[in-house]
């Protein structure tokens, strides 16, 4: 293999590496306030009373 083939293999090797760990590192990040990360999700359904059971048992 030429030098050229060299070193598009490590530039591209090392791109890929660098994205996957910037990834792994966003997704393992500990946020500081959980609450202001947590967009759209309301544990509480407002049409379900709380000792309604599973709406999926027959």
């Amino acid at each position: 293999m030429t030098s050229g083939g060299w070193a598009i293999l490590l530039g591209s090797v090392g791109a890929v590496t660098l994205l996957f760990g910037w990834c792994v590192i966003k997704v393992m990040k500990d946020p500081q306030d959980p609450e202001q990360t947590l967009h759209g999700f309301d544990p509480e359904t407002p049409d379900l009373p709380l000792d309604a059971g599973d709406p999926h048992e027959p």
